[in-house]
């Protein structure tokens, strides 16, 4: 029988771990359970050696992120199957058991995701993977349940089993296997969309990602960090861009990048006349690292050797939620 085991990654964290640590092992019966600590300065490390004995500690010596913390930590985690737990995410029974049946039965799956729920609001979809992630044709990501910031309410219509393109970082289910051959998540990302460019990888490779829709959590949006700092813009926009240059062919490179990069200018703007100067800069700083960084992403592109296969939707998603008006996924066309 295969050995699966959920990895949190921790940094500061010991109110989360208070609140959420509890039921992830009640409910998560047969699997092992790890925490990496980044290198908390707080009284995580204390917590778990003084209340959890049987949770796997793995002290890190500095905060690596998230992309470099699980890469450094999962080397100790000895498993066929990682499933990687945000810190502030609220598990339920039976969550776990459910995603490990679908990837016993789907061998061709590498990835998956359950859906994924907003805790602050129970029935609405979390911003972070909802019932499962798409790009748009220019790379912008966004799921079935969540288009930008509109989030649609949970009334059963994601209740099925899916292939997606990518599988939201909040609660990763990746075969270990695969993370190894792939390379684990790029370091440079840090933090965000850093899940995204493996699923892509993963696709090039020839894997598929999936969405599992009769388990689910509840997911603290902005636990680990708030929409409001300028750093999560900062990650968003710059790894946005890094995300295509890795992984597109050139013949949509030439023309898929200036866009992003001139619409992406446009949003700066937007942040301007709402008064976030913070925001504003973010996205510039985000632009020049992109371009003073260009040499080593493309290094890192080279790196990987797989076709560069296009899945992406077929749809300019800002056209059709601020012109169109669409909102929900099922408007988009090509949705089923």
């Amino acid at each position: 029988m295969d050995k699966t085991a959920i990895v949190i990654l921790n940094y500061n964290g010991v109110d989360y771990l208070k609140r959420f640590l509890p039921k992830v092992v009640t409910n998560s019966a047969n699997c092992q359970i790890a925490v990496i600590d980044n290198n908390s300065d707080d009284a995580s490390v204390a917590l778990l050696k003084n209340n959890y004995p049987d949770v796997q500690l793995i002290s890190l010596n500095k905060n690596y992120g998230f992309s470099g913390g699980y890469n450094k930590g999962l080397a100790y985690v000895q498993a066929d199957n990682y499933i990687l737990l945000n810190s502030d995410v609220e598990v339920t029974p039976g969550w776990a058991v459910q995603m490990i049946r679908f990837m016993r039965s789907h061998p061709e799956v590498a990835i998956c995701q359950p859906k994924i729920l907003s805790l602050q609001h129970k029935t609405q979809f979390d911003y972070a993977g909802a019932a499962g992630g798409y790009l748009d044709i220019l790379g912008y990501p966004f799921c079935r349940g969540r288009i930008f910031n509109y989030l649609e309410k949970d009334y059963g219509q994601y209740d099925d089993n899916r292939i997606i393109f990518w599988a939201g970082g909040a609660c990763f289910f990746i075969r270990s296997s695969i993370f190894k051959e792939l390379g684990g998540f790029d370091e440079e990302f840090f933090a965000h969309m850093e899940e995204i460019d493996l699923c892509w990888r993963s696709h090039r490779a020839g894997y598929q990602t999936a969405y599992v829709g009769n388990s689910h959590i509840y997911h603290l949006r902005g636990g680990t960090l708030n929409d409001s700092n300028p750093f999560k813009t900062y990650l968003n926009f710059r790894n946005g861009l890094q995300l295509l240059l890795k992984n597109c062919s050139i013949q949509d490179l030439i023309w898929k990048l200036p866009v992003r990069m001139v619409l992406d200018l446009v949003a700066s703007i937007r942040f301007l006349i709402q008064g976030s100067l913070s925001h504003f800069l973010a996205v510039l700083r985000a632009e020049l690292m992109f371009l003073w960084t260009f040499p080593q992403t493309l290094k890192r592109r080279g790196e990987f050797k797989a076709p560069y296969r296009v899945k992406l939707f077929k749809v300019v998603l800002a056209w059709e939620y601020f012109i169109k008006g669409k909102r929900t996924f099922r408007l988009l066309r090509g949705s089923d």
